[in-house]
């Protein structure tokens, strides 16, 4: 991996994300000042954004590998009714909690055992395994949702999602200290150069010692684990599970990744970007109501950030310091990547 040196306040990584957001943030301020200007839009955003962020770091992490996760919406639901569940049959917390979380990790390792062992495409085995798990968590609840009020006051209720000062939610803590664990484990350790050696050209990766499926797999299963602690902070806040409760994460998650600047193509992910990537969509989603524009102009709004996100991304992706064309990084992107004979 050859990356180009840079200079100045483009050394920061995620700055133009950051300034990007600032400007947003500005607008949104002269636009909708009777909600950008007080604090309580601020801790709703932390309060409600947080299971997103906990997704977007993890599915950093494996679209850096040169894969894709498209079956976190079900692991958000399959491990809110783990939790949900167990919790009214057992009357405990703690051991349903930490069950979802296996859940979450079961999914995950099953997700890239299928890819490394049994040779299908990722894109092709998430999606297909996005499909089994929504549909055997509305066979087993019957499509019923489950309430779980009497979690509220507890001892992990209150570390996971409760209000600090009566105002800062703890689940902004959560999820911004896991997304400085991604950057960390991405950038200063190991794995994580094991994971961009990986993304960057797997035969390489094979011929300096890195065992590829290993790798892989654990990637997967980190990313269904915290696929499960967003599952539990989600349920945790609403004191509800509902089957469809991670139907509405995929375009934010993945837009909130490739705002951020992780490459397309795998090899680079930039962790600190995706957080600023996660605080634009969120903003939008709030300020774009809060400005008077009919609330379905959110996901439009989104969408077009998104696409024109990755379209600048792949213009700009450099390979052994080399500008590749446009259709060149479209045709290696983690979408395509399996779909065609190496």
């Amino acid at each position: 991996m050859i990356k180009t040196e840079k200079k100045g306040l483009l050394a920061i990584e995620g700055f133009p994300v950051m300034l990007v957001f600032v400007v947003i943030i500005l607008a949104f301020m002269k636009t909708a000042p009777n909600a950008f200007l007080r604090p309580t839009i601020y801790m709703s955003f932390l309060t409600y954004n947080a299971p997103t962020l906990v997704l977007a770091a993890g599915l950093t992490l494996i679209i850096t590998a040169g894969e894709i996760d498209l079956s976190f919406p079900s692991v958000i639901a399959f491990c809110g009714m783990v939790f949900a569940y167990l919790f009214h049959i057992t009357g405990m917390i703690f051991i349903p909690f930490l069950a979802a979380l296996a859940a979450g990790a079961f999914i995950g390792y099953m997700n890239g055992l299928i890819l490394t062992k049994v040779g299908i495409p990722s894109i092709m085995t998430t999606l297909g395994t996005n499909f089994f798990w929504t549909g055997l968590t509305i066979l087993i609840s019957g499509g019923v949702s489950l309430n779980v009020n009497p979690i509220k006051g507890s001892l992990l209720h209150t570390l996971l999602v409760g209000r600090i000062g009566d105002l800062f939610p703890a689940q902004a803590i959560w999820s911004i200290g896991l997304t400085i664990f991604v950057w960390y484990l991405l950038n200063r350790h190991t794995f994580g150069e094991s994971i961009m050696f990986i993304g960057d050209n797997v035969n390489v990766a094979r011929v300096m010692g890195v065992n590829v499926d290993s790798t892989k797999i654990k990637v997967f299963t980190l990313m269904g684990l915290m696929g499960g602690f967003a599952a539990c902070l989600l349920t945790f806040e609403m004191t509800n599970f509902w089957t469809n409760q991670g139907s509405g994460f995929l375009l934010p998650v993945m837009a909130a990744v490739f705002i951020g600047g992780t490459s397309i193509t795998g090899g680079e992910g930039r962790v600190i970007g995706t957080l600023f990537g996660m605080f634009i969509v969120g903003s939008l989603e709030t300020g774009v109501t809060a400005s008077g524009v009919g609330g379905f102009w959110t996901r439009l709004t989104t969408g077009l950030i998104m696409l024109g996100s990755i379209a600048l991304n792949i213009v700009l992706d450099r390979t052994n310091g080399k500008r590749l064309c446009f259709f060149d990084n479209l045709k290696n992107s983690v979408f395509t990547k399996g779909l065609k004979k190496e």
